[in-house]
């Protein structure tokens, strides 16, 4: 697989492919701030879902196309994915957000957020709900790693249900599911006060849905070879 024969190839991808996903979001977010509402709450959900899917497609055949530190650690904890490859995956994402993040503040110096993930009500509540959205995620995205799929599949699904996570918890958590995505933005626009949160409860969250998705798995799933 490309993670094994292929390392420095696979990190390229992941903060290529994390560099556009938190560009793209986290743009509609500054560009809906400064057009007055243009992009609206449904278009930056659907931003986040659509960027989502078109990275599955172009870099999942090169690293499964994680861009998330959450999913990535998840398919550690799984036996789906090597301890070799974990630390360059996880710096790749980081690096790939941070990028991101700075290139929207040299285009738009004034933004106090950056499309930085901040809760609307209180810090438990918005805790207890990025746990939930990431568990979600992540018990999709195992369940498929278990069933043979094709990328635009695989994008298709886990796309929608960004997409959806999104469109329900975005205004109130900011439906990150992501530490990437989160501390990216969050420390270009230094609005670091909350971060704690989209750091830790999405890592729970993925971490949790592990030994439910080891209880679902098929027979023919478990008796093959761990990725």
């Amino acid at each position: 697989m490309a993670t094994q024969n292929q390392p420095l190839f696979a990190a390229l991808a992941e903060l290529c492919g994390t560099f556009i996903l938190v560009f793209a979001g986290t743009g509609a977010i500054v560009i809906n701030d400064v057009s007055s509402g243009a992009v609206t709450h449904p278009g930056i959900a659907l931003t986040f879902g659509l960027v989502v899917l078109a990275m599955i497609h172009t870099f999942g055949p090169i690293s499964g196309a994680h861009m998330n530190p959450a999913v990535t650690l998840g398919l550690f904890a799984a036996g789906h994915f090597p301890r070799r490859s974990l630390a360059a995956y996880l710096c790749s994402q980081l690096a790939g957000a941070l990028l991101a993040s700075l290139v929207l503040k040299l285009l738009f110096p004034d933004h106090r957020t950056l499309g930085a993930t901040l809760p609307s009500g209180s810090l438990m509540q918005s805790f207890v709900l990025e746990l939930i959205l990431t568990w979600m995620l992540m018990l999709v995205v195992l369940r498929l790693s278990d069933t043979p799929s094709s990328n635009a599949q695989a994008g298709l699904v886990v796309g929608s249900v960004i997409a959806v996570e999104a469109l329900f918890a975005g205004p109130v958590c900011g439906a990150s599911m992501n530490p990437a995505r989160s501390l990216g933005p969050a420390l270009v626009s230094l609005n670091l006060q909350q971060l704690w949160v989209y750091l830790s409860a999405p890592v729970l969250g993925a971490l949790l849905a592990v030994p439910l998705a080891g209880l679902l798995r098929t027979p023919a799933a478990s008796s093959g070879e761990p990725e």
